[in-house]
């Protein structure tokens, strides 16, 4: 599946069927940590298009992942500043998933951030979501601290990847 899957540079135009494809990927991970509109309006899973939007309008760089032609995948990254760009929205239809297509979305990025100069890239989990954790770990990426937010039913983790 891997090889029949295209990583490339999202146009404006296709928010909208990326905001669905990051809310359908989130789905699972807002159903296994008890997440709602009411406890967590601003979790992933509730994204929408207009977000994108003004994401896309803000400079951040976005890329999907197509399987013939139809998006699977997403991910954004954004400059931070200090030679940090941090990782956002990534997300993977579930029948996608554990065929490389992350690692792949997250090579894209690490080649994008590369042509900046950028020293680290940066993103922030839900701290108990131990799999998706250690995935990150797997890839390269250091745990970095974790935090409390009110607004938040979780502790946020935040994991960082030096840039070579």
């Amino acid at each position: 599946m891997n090889s029949t899957v295209e990583i490339r540079t999202v146009a404006y135009e296709e928010l909208d069927a990326f905001a669905k494809v990051i809310r359908d990927s989130f789905r699972d991970v807002a159903e296994e940590f008890g997440l709602t509109r009411e406890n967590c309006p601003t979790h992933t899973s509730f994204l929408e298009a207009d977000r994108l939007r003004k994401e896309y309008e803000n400079g951040y760089h976005m890329f999907g992942a197509y399987a013939g032609g139809t998006p699977v995948g997403y991910v954004g990254v954004k400059e931070i500043g200090d030679g940090a760009w941090e990782l956002d929205h990534l997300a993977v239809l579930p029948a996608y998933r554990h065929h490389g297509v992350g690692r792949r979305l997250i090579d894209r990025c690490v080649s994008e951030v590369k042509q900046y100069d950028a020293a680290m890239m940066k993103i922030g989990i839900i701290e108990e979501n131990t799999r998706l954790k250690d995935w990150y770990i797997s890839y390269g990426f250091c745990h970095s601290g974790v935090a409390r937010f009110p607004h938040l039913p979780f502790t946020v983790g935040f994991l960082a990847l030096e840039i070579q």
